[in-house]
Formats: C-alpha cells, structure tokens, sequence
C-alpha cells in the first residue's frame, strides 16, 4: 500500500463470484492472487511493479458488485465528516478490523464510490 497520505493507496473489487473475477483479471492483466494473512476471506491482488495493489472481497450476493479506488488518510473518521461537509455521503462508515487498520466506503456528489483507509498505529501508510 502507498505511503503518500491522500493519495490513491489499495482498489478492492467486491463480487458475488471471486473466482470469475481472479480468472478475469489474472488473464487480462497478469495479476496474481494469494489470500489475506489475516484469515480473513480477502483475496490480495499483486500488480505489476510499481502499481497499486488492491484485494478482492467475496460480497456474497449481499451487495452490488463494484469497483473502487481507496485513498489513505490519516483520521478516517474526520475523513468522513469533511466528506459530508463537502456534499458527499458515507456508504459504509468507519470500521476497524483485527489489524487495525481503519476504513469507510464513501460517494462524492456526482453518485461515485470510493474507498478511504488509514493504517494501523505505527504502520507506514
């Protein structure tokens, strides 16, 4: 993940179906996946050098499939209050994992959805 904060550090694709999408975007782009060291059932999408890496996350048919870019920011929560503040809205608010690592899924005015993260105390970005 990027060390540079508000710039674009991770992509997640939610599917109903991670095996088509890993078949699909291994294909077309070379892309290699592994699973998440945390255990939990997050697939780590590696990129060609220099890229942006990002996971693939099985929604199981509990959301729409997506796409989206996710940008590191130190306060996730304060993150999501300037969004608000800024005409945007907060899809999915702050939640911590395990690692604490700390993100929310936001839309900017115009309806695009978008990811924010801030790393675990102590972890570059």
């Amino acid at each position: 993940m990027s060390e540079v904060t508000h710039g674009i550090g991770w992509f997640e694709i939610g599917t109903d179906d991670p095996a088509a999408a890993e078949r699909f975007y291994g294909e077309l782009f070379g892309w290699s996946f592994t699973d998440d060291a945390s255990g939990m059932p997050y697939r780590v999408v590696t990129t060609p050098e220099g890229s942006v890496d990002g996971g693939v996350f099985p929604t199981g048919g509990h959301t729409p499939n997506y796409a989206v870019f996710c940008v590191v920011v130190a306060d996730v929560e304060q993150a999501c209050q300037r969004a608000e503040a800024a005409g945007g809205s907060v899809l999915v608010p702050p939640q911590k994992v395990d690692s604490g690592l700390v993100f929310a899924h936001l839309r900017d005015p115009g309806g695009n959805h978008f990811g924010i993260y801030s790393q675990p105390p102590g972890q570059a970005g």
